[in-house]
């Protein structure tokens, strides 16, 4: 597996060829993942070989974005299958990255380590400082595609979804659940 080699050409697609109108699920969001996702592996000690795939995953998770936004987890896995083996990974790599990716649709059932890894990557910026920046990118993004009209519409969506949102890892628990609880109060003192 040539795993930098492959993010690095996913990256640069997502870069050149996302539409503009993706202000929250844009090639930023797959770096702060794929660095989460990173940051998580060492802390859980997991082992090299699926440190590989769950990077190969981060890199790959919203590539369907490229071509729509429902269902886009499918089209990220077709394209994982259509792009890696350029770059030496074999059919059940390939399987064991769409599984890994597969675990990010919501609501997320991540069903190993490795998978609650990326899961917990993909929603870290719940329990940061930087929450509201990134919210309100997702926020503008949602609008432009007509899901929300309304600000406090926006708000009560976000919190519902963190009322019910988990962390899955113990390090992501004890990094970013006080300061979700935080986030979480001052969405509904808008309310």
């Amino acid at each position: 597996m040539e795993s930098d080699r492959a993010c690095k050409y996913i990256l640069n697609k997502l870069e050149t060829e996302l539409p503009d109108y993706l202000h929250y699920h844009n090639v930023e969001h797959t770096r702060d993942v794929y660095m989460v996702a990173i940051e998580l592996a060492e802390r859980e000690k997991i082992a090299n070989d699926e440190k590989e795939l769950l990077f190969t995953a981060a890199c790959f998770h919203d590539t369907g974005f490229l071509e729509r936004t429902i269902g886009h987890e499918e089209v990220s896995c077709r394209l994982a299958h259509e792009i890696l083996p350029d770059f030496d990974y074999r059919p059940n790599e390939i399987d064991r990255v769409c599984s890994i990716i597969t675990a990010t649709k919501m609501p997320q059932q991540p069903k190993n380590h490795t998978e609650e890894i990326l899961s917990d990557a993909d929603l870290d910026y719940l329990g940061r400082d930087d929450f509201q920046f990134i919210s309100d990118k997702l926020f503008s993004e949602l609008s432009l595609l007509g899901v929300v009209s309304s600000y406090r519409e926006w708000n009560q969506i976000q919190a519902a979804f963190m009322e019910n949102h988990r962390y899955f890892t113990k390090t992501a628990r004890a990094l970013r659940e006080v300061k979700k609880d935080e986030n979480l109060k001052q969405i509904k003192a808008k309310l």
